[in-house]
């Protein structure tokens, strides 16, 4: 049986030290903060990114460079047959791009994934393809299985303050502005790679019960296919919002008790589009191994 690598990158929430549990290699992503550029969880961490956020530093994303990615596909293949690397969605970065024709000069060793997912539904991607491995399927079969559920993952976002969204130019400032004096919290939709309003709420209350409305219905109708929805992974993901996370994760865990709901931080390329406060959650589809 061929031996094989998972490779993600940093948008996945992985850190490096879970990576190096997990058995995954995680490819940091790159933030410019000023004139300088800082690596996710390498010279980057969370907590110096909420704060230079904070002080109103510009901060852009940026993609892996095309070095880093040869140099670790390379350094891989000495020990590996194959690789299955899923970057982030296409629909949010030119990443997933990138890699696609990196890969052309890697005689069909190097297999990228292209199924739409960020946060922790692309940490769920990872893992399935772990699984994959581990039931014999080749890393040509994890891209074919992966990428014919890239559509069945969602996740539901509800914003603290639209100050962010309205500097990346998703909003006009009068919109944002009227927003902020009614004290609207805006529920946002990530599927298909793409990053789409959703609904308006006015409270975080309203905006938690929208998004647990909407995703009881996608995992009754289209992912879990079930009440209880028994063959979906649900997640929970925030911006320095810990608290109301566990918070809702009890919630959920009401509504459905057998499942081991995953908590984790949203990853900074969406962080830094939304700001700090962001809540949200997510289901994507089991994959029968």
């Amino acid at each position: 049986m061929n031996k094989m690598a998972v490779v993600t990158d940093s948008n996945s929430g992985i850190t490096q030290k879970q990576a190096r549990v997990l058995g995954i290699s995680v490819l940091p992503m790159p933030f410019n903060i000023g004139n300088e550029t800082f690596l996710e969880d390498i010279n980057l961490t969370q907590a110096e990114f909420y704060e230079r956020l904070a002080k109103g530093d510009n901060i852009s994303t940026s993609q892996p460079s095309v070095e880093s990615i040869i140099n670790l596909w390379s350094e891989l293949l000495k020990t590996n047959d194959e690789i299955v690397h899923i970057p982030m969605s296409s629909g949010l970065s030119g990443s997933c791009n990138t890699a696609m024709m990196l890969a052309q000069d890697f005689d069909g060793k190097v297999e990228v994934v292209n199924n739409q997912r960020i946060s922790v539904t692309q940490r769920q991607s990872a893992l399935d393809a772990q699984e994959l491995i581990n039931a014999g399927k080749t890393a040509k079969e994890i891209k074919r299985i992966l990428e014919k559920e890239k559509f069945a993952s969602s996740i539901y976002i509800t914003l603290d303050t639209l100050k962010y969204i309205k500097k990346g130019g998703r909003i006009t400032p009068a919109a944002a502005a009227l927003g902020t004096l009614l004290k609207i919290k805006p529920v946002l939709q990530i599927q298909g790679g793409k990053l789409d309003a959703f609904a308006k709420a006015r409270t975080i209350k309203q905006a938690k019960a929208i998004m647990i409305e909407a995703m009881g219905k996608e995992l009754r109708e289209r992912i879990g296919k079930s009440e209880k929805a028994e063959k979906a992974h649900l997640s929970i993901a925030h911006t320095l919002n810990r608290e109301l996370a566990y918070e809702l994760k009890g919630e959920l865990l009401v509504l459905y008790p057998n499942h081991d709901i995953y908590v984790d931080n949203l990853s900074l390329s969406v962080a830094c589009h939304i700001g700090a406060g962001s809540i949200a959650v997510a289901c994507s589809k089991y994959i029968e191994y």
